[in-house]
Order: C-alpha cells, then sequence, then structure tokens
C-alpha cells in the first residue's frame, strides 16, 4: 500500500498481520509507540515508525522491552493512547513491570495502552516456543487472539476501546502465521484524538497495597468477563446438534474451516471460535458446547483452550458429564512446533472416523527428489563480508594458543549462528539476551574450585544496551575473571537493522546521540580495549593477552555490519581472487573447510578453492588465513 497512514476509509489493501495490528493503532488514535525488535514482532514498530510524521505520532525502538512497557506507560498516564509490542522472550523482560501495572491500572485520567505480544511456534526465530496466553491467565491479564490480518486490525482497535472503559492495559496476542503472513484488510477510519498530554499530579499510581489492589484486578477481571461473553469475536458456525465441536483460536480457527471443508463435515461439525481468551468467557462457551458430547481444541502452542473447556465442563451444573475434549493432551494434536491444515484435518478425521492422507507417499518422495535438483541445500551461515566471521576466527585462535580449554558464553544476535554447523562452535552455553556475560561472571569465580579454564562472553552492541549492562556491572563489583567482547557492528542486524542507543538515528530516522560503547565501559573502571576484527593478527594477540591478566576486561571488536557498509559505499573495498597456480587444493582446503565464506566454494573440475563474485564483499580477510599466499586482493579505486 502507498502508506499505512493513508486516510481511505473502505479501501481494501493486502497487509501482513503486523502491518494491520500497526493500522488498528493508528485507526485506534494511538499517538505514543514504543518496542524492542524480534521476529516475529518486528513489522509493527516500523511499520508505525515509516508512518510518524506523517501521522503526527511519536514512535521508539526502547532499549528493552521493559524500558519500552514503562514508556508507553507513561504516555497513557498523561491521558494518550499508547502501544507497546514485542516477542514472547520480550513479554518476560517486561514482565516485572506490566505485572505491578495491571494492578495500578492507568490512573485518574489514563488513556488507553495495549501491548501486542507475538508467540513463535516451532521456535523459528526464538529459543523456545512459550505461550504468552498463561502470563495473561496468571497474572490477570485480559487478553485477546486475532484469526486474520482483517481480525488483527479490528482487535487492537477495540483494545484500546476496552483499555480506557475498564482503566487498565490489554494484551493482543499474535501467532507467526498470523504476524507474517499477508490477508485482505478493509482500511476503516483513522482517529484523530488530538489528545494534549497532562499528567495529573494529584495522585500516585502505584501497586501498593498489594492486597486491596489485587481485589481491583479481580473485580476488573469480572467486568471484562461480562464483556467478553457478548463479543463478536467469539462465534459459533454450524448445525444445531453436531457430532463434534471444534473449539479453536488464533491460525487454529482457519485450519479449522479449512479441515472442515476439505473432510465434507459442514453438515455435522461445528467451529466454536474464540477471540477473547481472557477471562474465558465461560457462558458461552457452556452454551454451545451443550450442543454435542464432543470436543476437539484447536490452538497454538499448550492445551490453554483445552484444559479451560475441560475446567468449565468440569464446573459446568449444565453440560454433560459424558463430555469428552480432546487435543493436545489426548495426543489428536501435537503439543510441540506450529499447527498445520494437515494436522488438523487429520485430528478431525481420526475422530469421526473417516480415512484421511495428506498426501501419499510416492508424491511425496518425488516432490523431494525434485526439490532437491531445483533448491541448495544450504545451513544458515554468516553473511560473506561479515564481521563476525572474522571474529570468531580470531577467538578460535587465541583458545586454541592459550591451551587452557577456554570458551565462549553468548545469547542472542548474528553471533549465535556459531553454534550452527558453519560456525566455529565455541560458544557453550546460549541462553537469553545479555545471559552470556551474566554466566561469564559466574564461570569467572570457579578458580576457588579449582578450575583453570579462561571464559569470554560475546554480545552484541545492541544486546550490551538490552541486557548486558547489569552483568557487567556485576562482573566488576564482585571482581570475576573474565573477558566481555562486544561485537560492535553497530547495527541490530539479525532484526532488520533497527536503531539502538549506539547507533546515530532513531526509530523514526532523525538524528539521535550515540552511546558509545567504549566510553561507558571505561566509565566503570575496567580495563578496555578495541580492535578491529578485520586486523587478525593483531585481534588475536590482544585477545592472547586479555585471557592471561586477571579481572574483567572488555575487548570491543569494531567493524560495520557488511550490509550496511554495501548500502552506504555502493562498492567493494577489495577485488579478491585465487591464484591456482598456489592453491593446494585438497591438500590444504584451508579457506573452504575451516574459514567457511559462502564466497569461497570448491571448484569442482580443478579441485581448488575459487572466489564467487556474486557472493564476494571484497572484504579481503580470506587474503590473511590462506597458509600459502594463494589469496590476493587488489583495492578497488
Amino acid at each position: 500500500m502507498s502508506s499505512l497512514a493513508q486516510e481511505a476509509p473502505g479501501a481494501l489493501e493486502l497487509l501482513m498481520g503486523n502491518e494491520a495490528i500497526a493500522r488498528g493503532a493508528l485507526e485506534a488514535g494511538a499517538q505514543f509507540a514504543t518496542g524492542y525488535p524480534g521476529t516475529p514482532s518486528s513489522e509493527i514498530v516500523e511499520s508505525l515508525a515509516r508512518v510518524a510524521s506523517e501521522a503526527g505520532i511519536y514512535v521508539e525502538w526502547s532499549t528493552n522491552e521493559k524500558v519500552a512497557t514503562e514508556a508507553a506507560a507513561a504516555a497513557a498516564f498523561a491521558g494518550l493512547r499508547a502501544f507497546s509490542a514485542m516477542k514472547t522472550a520480550g513479554i518476560n523482560v517486561a514482565l516485572d513491570f506490566l505485572s505491578h501495572l495491571n494492578y495500578s491500572g492507568l490512573g485518574k485520567n489514563g488513556g488507553g495502552l495495549v501491548v501486542a505480544i507475538c508467540d513463535d511456534p516451532e521456535g523459528h526465530s526464538s529459543g523456545d516456543e512459550a505461550d504468552s496466553r498463561w502470563l495473561a491467565s496468571s497474572e490477570g491479564i485480559p487478553l485477546l487472539e486475532p484469526d486474520s490480518p482483517e481480525e488483527a486490525r479490528d482487535m487492537t482497535k477495540w483494545a484500546f476501546d476496552l483499555s480506557e472503559e475498564f482503566n487498565g492495559f490489554f494484551l493482543v496476542r499474535s501467532t507467526t502465521r498470523i504476524s507474517l503472513s499477508s490477508g485482505p484488510v478493509t482500511l476503516g477510519k483513522i482517529s484523530n484524538t488530538g489528545r494534549k498530554a497532562s499528567f495529573d499530579t494529584s495522585q500516585c499510581i502505584s501497586p501498593y497495597l498489594a492486597r486491596l489492589h489485587h481485589s481491583d484486578v479481580l473485580k476488573r477481571l469480572a467486568r471484562v468477563e461480562k464483556t467478553f461473553e457478548k463479543s463478536s469475536f467469539n462465534w459459533y458456525r454450524g448445525p444445531q446438534k453436531p457430532e463434534l465441536i471444534i473449539v479453536s483460536s488464533g491460525v487454529g480457527t482457519r485450519y479449522s474451516l479449512e479441515a472442515i471443508e476439505t473432510l465434507g463435515l459442514g453438515k455435522s461439525v461445528g467451529i466454536l471460535k474464540l477471540g477473547t481468551l481472557w477471562p474465558f468467557p465461560v457462558k458461552f462457551v457452556e452454551k454451545h458446547l451443550s450442543k454435542a458430547n464432543r470436543v476437539l481444541a484447536v490452538e497454538e502452542i499448550d492445551p490453554f483452550l483445552e484444559t479451560f473447556v475441560k475446567k468449565t465442563a468440569f464446573d459446568s451444573t449444565v453440560l454433560s458429564s459424558d463430555l469428552k475434549v480432546y487435543g493436545k493432551e489426548t495426543g489428536h494434536l501435537p503439543k510441540i512446533g506450529e499447527l498445520r491444515p494437515s494436522l488438523v484435518t487429520k485430528a478431525l478425521a481420526a475422530l469421526v472416523e473417516i480415512e484421511y492422507v495428506d498426501r501419499d507417499a510416492e508424491y511425496e518422495k518425488k516432490a523431494g527428489d525434485i526439490a532437491a535438483k531445483l533448491l541448495i541445500d544450504r545451513g544458515v551461515t554468516w553473511c560473506a563480508g561479515c564481521p563476525h566471521r572474522a571474529s570468531f576466527w580470531s577467538i578460535k585462535k587465541a583458545l586454541q594458543k592459550d591451551g587452557r580449554d577456554g570458551f565462549l558464553t553468548g545469547d542472542i544476535g548474528c553471533y549465535t549462528l556459531d553454534v550452527f554447523p558453519a560456525g566455529d562452535k565455541l560458544t557453550k552455553a546460549l541462553h537469553a539476551m545479555g545471559s552470556g556475560v551474566g554466566l561469564a561472571t559466574g564461570f569467572g569465580h570457579l578458580s576457588q574450585f579449582g578450575s583453570d579454564q579462561p571464559v569470554m562472553a560475546v554480545c552484541g552492541d545492541s544486546t550490551f544496551f538490552h541486557a548486558s549492562i547489569p552483568a557487567l556491572l556485576n562482573a566488576i563489583h564482585n571482581k570475576s575473571n573474565m573477558v566481555m567482547i562486544v561485537l560492535d557492528n553497530r547495527a541490530t542486524a539479525m532484526t532488520g537493522f533497527q536503531s539502538h542507543p549506539g547507533t546515530t538515528f532513531d526509530a523514526m530516522g532523525n538524528p539521535a546521540p550515540a552511546i558509545d560503547v567504549a566510553n561507558l565501559c571505561q566509565s566503570l573502571g575496567c580495563q578496555v580495549v578495541i580492535t578491529d576484527p578485520f586486523e587478525i593478527k593483531d585481534t588475536t594477540a590482544k585477545i592472547q593477552q586479555l585471557l592471561k591478566e586477571d579481572g574483567v576486561k572488555v575487548l570491543i571488536m569494531r567493524r560495520t555490519c557488511e550490509l550496511v557498509r554495501m548500502r552506504e559505499e555502493k562498492k567493494p573495498p577489495f577485488t579478491v581472487w585465487v591464484d591456482a597456480d598456489k592453491c593446494r587444493g585438497e591438500d590444504c582446503g584451508f579457506c573452504t573447510k575451516s574459514f567457511k565464506c559462502p564466497a569461497l566454494p570448491w571448484d569442482i573440475e580443478t579441485e581448488k578453492a575459487i572466489i564467487n563474485k556474486a557472493v564476494c564483499s571484497g572484504c579481503g580477510v580470506c587474503v590473511d588465513i590462506c597458509p600459502f599466499g594463494a589469496i590476493v586482493k587488489q583495492e578497488v579505486s
């Protein structure tokens, strides 16, 4: 579409689910938006940032998700409509604040606050496939879940109205296939509230005393439940006396509709679609489940609906005691991974005793054989010219020369690729944002228990600001022995080059003061060394020296992300080629087997390495790692 902020009520646009959520916030009159990037949620705030000037709103990429929700809450306290978005992992970071905010509410003249959470079934871009719906139930936070981009827009708009009506924030849950797939969305009118921010200083917005506010939360949930019971986002479709009812939410609804159509069960199977998931609309569910004696719960990720359908049945005085509930707990649907239409169809077919084969084995084999000929079997790896490849090369060499079985602890970023087959596998512990430094802090105290293994933590510049600073402070104060390596590539590269406190621009593209990692670390009183990872010999020597020294040392490997550099400079720094006469071929294979740059493939005919000019970035690092001087570079004028 021409602009997400276009004023074109009634126009039909093809939008990603994330774009639709952003459009919903705009149509609701949101004036303040925050977030931290992370797949599958990144496009929500990006979409708002692109139209911030046009729409007259404020958008920021915050340091982390906790700060993001705090900043958005401040705007809501002052009477504005505010919005924040994050992936599931981020809600863990934000929950300390959000759990208290749910108790305190938004104040006397509070505006609206909506938080979008994007779960990642299958863990495509995450370290887990956690289900955020449990947080809503355990914390008593109202939650909605759309089943399409159109509904994502509609629900987001409605969530703002609900937030203001009930003086509390609301969650909108999406999953990967809703967030990243596209669908038709009929645009509505953008609400221009024209609100002026004004915070009422006669109040103190706080969750203390907790016991009293807990009572407020429960009363609010009871009121919200009454509204949810009447919501048009919950509906039943099917016969009045079905053989079986599917209870579904999110993308599971779309898959269930497809399964019913595929099996021709429209006259015998009904579907009960729920869009308001917490508080659970018990009376609405009870009313429709009385139509049948069997229920199949279709949902991503955990058996959340399944659990509360069973609870509803157990507590009910209306439903039959013979009601059977099937789903993930009964093995009809898998507890792990993404839902697929075929999985839902298979489960439904089994329950109604219809033979169903998704694809026959012969078809699958033929399709696989054809795909194998057309597609390159290529694992995930760093881009050609990525500074991280050179960084990990130097780290590996330094650890080998040190000889004490040292290792790395890491976290989340492009450098995570070290643990994949194309990496060096130096990282021995990898969990969450900033956890590499926290783990190294602990490993750095183990010498008194007999360990002499040196430990280094690696983090990116965006992760440094997000979650690594507290761990660094802990290491310094408690006198740990460790090396903290900051891979400063001046980008939040893995999620799409969003701004962070170390970049010279903000989310809206405006100039912003960049906070220098080295200066910040030096102010803490620890030793700080800066190196260019492309200077491999120098970098390796510096790492070796730091491994010998006690205390906390910070090594900053500073080199701009190659994708950023290429966009800015429009040309490679060097032309690189292989001197076939000097290349030892199979007798060496050092560049292809060890360095593993994707621009250095193997020529089957000559049995020697070659440069793939279509992929090569011209960084020239391979020239320095070739032991026989067979790779040559020439500076591009």
